[in-house]
């Protein structure tokens, strides 16, 4: 074998009987540690937020190390390509409906909440989620769960909204172009709790690119590869996930904070 490699007998034995460096004893600790942060947020953290929690735990380490450890145990991130569904065709009936909500900064939470649906699946049927998001501290301050899409959906996660926060007049509530935010009766809802209607703009879904993110995220982090029985089991999922969300993954975008901490700070 040594003939094969090019190596002599001694330098073999040398190198079997040479201990580990200090570096190598620090990488496999630095390692274990990554690994317990990674199971401690559903394995759905990479190396950016691995890093982070790292720093946030008082220890100067770049991202490229702890990237090149994580490759080396196979710890990775979650990522997934997501299934989706073509919407409804819309009818032009929201053309008294602009968006108020673009070029207003950001100060403080209750200003403006944005919202959207997604479909989800239970033993091959659709699910609708409704979510409400605090767009300054990106919290999620309402959400429902269904068997159709439609106003009722809505309405129900603007209800659990309205009675966590209790916002005050002025609000602005913005959402995409869907029939279940143009209804007339959800218009009335949000007209009676004081709060003002904005929608993206035909043909720009990144007037909601929030909302788009908090799904995005959602699926490809914590459900991609789950199957549910029941919407019991769904439902259960998508609070576990929620807590979480809310209450412990960190946010590049507030400092790598929480939303609640954020909020807190």
């Amino acid at each position: 074998m040594c003939r094969r490699l090019g190596v002599s007998a001694g330098g073999f034995y040398a190198w079997a009987k040479r201990q580990p460096s200090a570096r190598q004893i620090d990488d496999m600790a630095l390692t274990a540690r990554i690994r317990q942060i990674h199971v401690a947020n559903h394995a759905i953290y990479g190396s950016p937020r691995v890093t982070e929690t790292l720093r946030q735990e008082g220890m100067a380490i770049g991202q490229r190390r702890v990237a090149r450890l994580m490759r080396n145990a196979a710890i990775q991130g979650r990522s997934a390509r997501l299934y989706r569904r073509p919407r409804v065709n819309q009818k032009a009936f929201y053309n008294g409906i602009p968006n108020r909500e673009r070029h207003i900064e950001l100060s403080r939470t209750n200003q403006i909440w944005v919202g959207d649906v997604t479909y989800l699946r239970v033993r091959q049927q659709w699910r609708y989620m409704a979510v409400v998001m605090d767009k300054y501290s990106r919290r999620i301050v309402g959400w429902s769960l269904g068997q159709r899409r439609d106003a009722v959906l809505t309405a129900t996660a603007l209800d659990h909204a309205l009675r966590s926060r209790r916002p005050g007049q002025g609000l602005i509530f913005h959402t995409d172009r869907g029939i279940e935010y143009a209804a007339h009766d959800y218009r009335s809802a949000l007209h009676r709790n004081g709060l003002i209607q904005s929608m993206n703009r035909p043909g720009r879904m990144n007037d909601n690119a929030h909302m788009e993110s908090f799904f995005h995220s959602m699926k490809s982090e914590y459900l991609y590869g789950k199957s549910f029985d029941s919407d019991t089991d769904l439902h259960a999922t998508l609070q576990k996930y929620l807590q979480y969300y809310n209450h412990g993954r960190l946010h590049s975008s507030l400092g790598h904070h929480p939303p609640v901490t954020f909020e807190q700070s």
